[in-house]
Parts: structure tokens; sequence; C-alpha cells
């Protein structure tokens, strides 16, 4: 029995129907563990710098790998984790991933060493690769066509929320147990949302789902590694001239491109180049992976300057960075309301441009500046964030066939997740080799042998100086001022890239009245994709 919900044959069963909220406040909870636990992390990548028995003495380098390996391994795997989805079942892969992310945080948690926790990182990235995908090509299964929106502005607003509750969430546990609590913490949350899956979610799957590219994975995943590890090497180094760092990179940069090659003359290609035909289509994915390499690249900064250059605990690291989380929270649901009013284009050009002007503002950040502006910095940015991640979101998803959503959503997911790696790997980079080349000619205090280690990052400035005692003091003055020249240039150079988005949708990106997306029949998504 169903319930016709617009004039042509109804596709959602009825008994599907009447449960949709209730499946979307599990598909959040699934959502939820997976950007909390980024969300967490960046509140606990300081205390995870720190030596033993504090943390584990992660240099600079080896802390954007545990970020990265997470991001690398979820990106390279979101392709086909999005077609087994399509092909076996969403739920059954949701579940499956579920459950490798919660074995990958129990052992994360126990890591004895950065490499230990880089592996084990990897894992939980393996096993959030098919959660991501598939709790958005669930969601595109439940609602009705003119319901999606509403959907996905929710679902969107759920990561302002995860964002919102890692940073307090980590802070806290942070205060009162170690470390490894910022990961033991999603395993409770694992249990609860495989439980309430089995309970209510329907599965779903593509009628003719393609063979599973698996040349196409291992060169988009070689390929990924190969350029972001030549990027931090390049970064950490303070040398993007080497050959070494050059040929990584160039390696990298070959292989993507014939992974680009491979896949428009295979029949059962992992990404479908032709989508990208489709300018609205390929506009909406670049704003989203421009916006998540500022994002990403700025909340990795902005941790330093905080606890290094300012001095406030994690717990009070997270609540600083609360209002770009409620920001999100507040306006990702009603940004469908401004899209209905201004058009997908001025909604999300205007969005971007907000975000540039903050990440612009930064510059305007010292080691004194009142912190309530560094608060309206934040909210600002949560607010332009909002307004382009749900309509482009929505663009994404409803430019293919219901029975694609699986791809779709793995193509955006995958987009989001390459350009915050990229972003943590080319903006971490620009922030460690500014901070370099400031501090280089203050470390004549230090031993020969210690001033290269000196001269990571700020964290290890500050630590070597507090071992050598009060003859090193004055270098804390000097790490201070080398970061915060350090965070001025990385934030410009965040700026400039959310500056470049905005031109791309401002170009692309449809009016006030957008036509239905090249690719996208009428009757594309009438068919029921889902059965329970």
């Amino acid at each position: 029995m169903t319930t016709p919900a617009v004039p042509v044959a109804p596709r959602i069963p009825e008994a599907v129907h009447r449960r949709r909220w209730a499946i979307l406040a599990v598909l959040m909870l699934s959502l939820l563990i997976v950007v909390l636990d980024n969300s967490i992390l960046n509140v606990a990548i300081k205390t995870i710098s720190t030596p033993a028995p504090t943390g584990l003495g992660a240099t600079q380098s080896e802390l954007e790998w545990a970020i990265n390996s997470y991001t690398l391994v979820f990106a390279g795997l979101l392709f086909t984790a999005g077609l087994l989805g399509d092909r076996i079942g969403r739920k059954k892969v949701l579940i499956g991933g579920l459950l490798v992310f919660g074995i990958g945080s129990a052992l994360a948690a126990e890591s004895g060493s950065p490499v230990q926790l880089i592996a084990f990182r990897a894992v939980m990235g393996l096993g959030a690769a098919f959660v991501m995908p598939a709790t958005l090509a669930v969601l595109m299964n439940v609602f009705e066509r003119e319901e999606q929106p509403k959907a996905i502005g929710i679902w969107a607003g759920g990561v302002g929320l995860a964002i919102a509750i890692g940073p307090i969430t980590g802070g806290l546990l942070l205060d009162h147990f170690w470390w490894g609590s910022v990961f033991l913490v999603n395993v409770p949350i694992v249990i609860l949302a495989v439980v309430l899956m089995l309970a209510l979610v329907p599965d779903s799957r593509d009628p003719k789902p393609g063979r599973i590219d698996l040349v196409g994975v291992v060169l988009s995943i070689v390929g990924l590694v190969l350029l972001v590890y030549g990027i931090i090497k390049g970064g950490d180094e303070g040398d993007f001239t080497s050959p070494q760092v050059l040929a990584t990179i160039v390696a990298g940069l070959v292989v993507l491109v014939g992974f680009v090659v491979y896949e428009k003359r295979s029949d059962h290609p992992s990404i479908d180049i032709d989508y990208f035909k489709n300018k609205v289509f390929s506009a909406a994915i670049a704003a989203i992976a421009l916006v998540f390499f500022a994002l990403m690249g700025v909340t990795f900064f902005s941790v330093f300057y905080t606890q290094s250059v300012r001095g406030y605990t994690p717990l009070q690291t997270g609540a600083l960075m609360l209002p770009l989380a409620v920001a999100q929270l507040i306006f990702a649901p009603r940004a469908r309301i401004v899209v209905d009013k201004l058009g997908v284009r001025a909604t999300t050009t205007g969005g971007l441009v907000l975000l540039a002007g903050m990440l612009a503002a930064f510059t305007a950040l010292d080691a004194d500046t009142p912190i309530w502006i560094m608060e309206v910095i934040f909210f600002l940015m949560g607010t332009g964030m909002a307004h382009v991640m749900t309509p482009t979101s929505v663009v994404i998803m409803q430019a293919l066939p219901r029975e694609k959503a699986g791809s779709a959503s793995a193509l955006s997911n995958t987009f989001r997740q390459v350009g915050g790696a990229l972003g943590i790997a080319v903006l971490g980079s620009v922030l460690s080799t500014a901070y370099r080349s400031g501090i280089e000619d203050k470390l004549g205090l230090l031993p020969p042998n210690l001033r290269d280690t000196a001269g990571g990052s700020i964290e290890a400035t500050l630590g070597i100086a507090e071992k050598i005692g009060p003859r090193a003091q004055g270098l804390v003055g000097a790490a201070n001022d080398s970061f915060l020249h350090a965070m001025h240039v990385t934030a410009l150079w965040g700026a400039a890239v959310a500056l470049i988005s905005a031109v791309v949708t401002g170009l692309f990106l449809p009016g006030k009245a957008p036509a239905t997306p090249a690719g996208q029949q009428p009757d594309a998504q009438e068919k029921v994709g889902a059965d329970h």
C-alpha cells in the first residue's frame, strides 16, 4: 500500500514513508560518529603531540598523517563503497562500515606510538568510507523528491551538530581521561547505531549495478597518497624544490591523470566522467571540495593558536569552536529558504564570499586580540559554510537518478574528503614552511643537533625550550611571533581558495529558477529504490 506524494506514481512504500523521520535520525547518528571523530581529534592534536606519558610525542607531519591516513583511505574507497552499496544493499554496507569503524576506534585508543595511531586511523577511514555515502543514499531512497532538500538540510545540520559536540566532548574527555578516550568514545555510539539500524532502516540497491572497478580504486588511492605525501614532506622539510618531493608530487599527479583516462575508457568506471560534462554538477562538486580545503586547513592551525599561543585548555578550545558549529546547526536546515528566494547561485556564492572574508580576518588575530573577535569570525564562517553545503549537496544528489544515489553521494563525499586532505596537506605545509623560515634565525640558542627538530612546529620549539630551561626561554616569544606570522600567511591562502570557489559558483551554478540538471530525466527518480 502506498501514499501518493506527487501526481505521478508513488515511489516510497507506505511503511517506509511513515517512519522516514525516524530513519533520518538513525542516519544522522551514524553520520555523527564519522564527523565527530575528526572534530574531537582536532582538539586532541596538541595533547597527542606532547611527549609520553601525556601523549605520543607526535611531530607535526605525524599529526598531519594521523588526520590524513583516515582521510585518504576514506576518500580513496568512497567510490567503491558507493558502488557496493548500490550493488549489495546500502543497509548492509552501512552496518559493516560502522562495525569496522568501531573496531578501528578501539585499536586507535590503545596506540603505543604515532605509527600505530596512523595505521589504526586508516582502519577507521576504511569503515567511515562505507558509512558516509550510504547515509545520504538511504536518505534519497526514503524521502520523496520534494522533501529531499529539507531532509538534506537537516542531514547537513547534523554535520554542524557533530562539529559542535566534538570539541566539547574531546575537551571533557582530555580533562578527565587519557588521550585515547577520544577514540574509545566512538564504540558505544557504534553499538547503539547498529541496533537502531537493524530495527528501522530499510535496505535499498541499484537494480542495475555495474561491476566493481578494482583498477580505478587502486589508481585513485595510489595517486592521492603520493600527491598528499609529497605535499606534506615538502612542508615538513621547508623545501618544495627537492628532487624527492617534486618526484613524489609529479608521480601522484601522473597517476591521477591515468585514473581519469582509465575511467573514461572503462565500461564499468568508478566515476562516470560524463557526469562532469554537466557544468552545474561540476561547479557544485568543486565548491564542496574547495570549502573543505579551506576549512580543514584553518581548523588545523586554529587549534595551535588557541592552545599554544593563547594558552587555553582542550576543553576551553572546544568551547571556543562552538560558534562555528552552532552557526551551521542553525542555518544549514534553513538554507533552502534562502535558495527559494535568491537561487542556488546567489546563496552559495554569497556564502563563499563570506567564508573568504572571515578567513582573511584571521590576519587580525594576535597573541592578545580579544577572544570575542575570534568567536565572531567562527560564527560567520559557519554561516557561510551552511549556505554552501546544503544547496550544493541538493544539486549533486538530484543531478543523478535515484538508483545512482550511492554513486552521487560517494562523489560528493570523495571530493569533500580529498579537498579536506589537500587542505590539511597544502595549508599545513604553508604553515610549516612559513613557521620554519620565521624561527630559523632564532634557533642559534640551541645545540646544533636540536635546531632542525625545533624548527618543525611551535610545539616542537616550545617543548625543546622547556627541556633546556631558562637560557632558552627567549625562544617562547619568538615561537609565538613566528607562528602568528605563519598563521596569517596560511589564512590568506585559505581566503584565496574560497574566493576562487566563489568565482566558479558565480559562473556556473543556476540562478533563481534553475532548470532540471543535465543528465536527470523527469522520471529518473520515479522508480522505487527502497524495499523492506
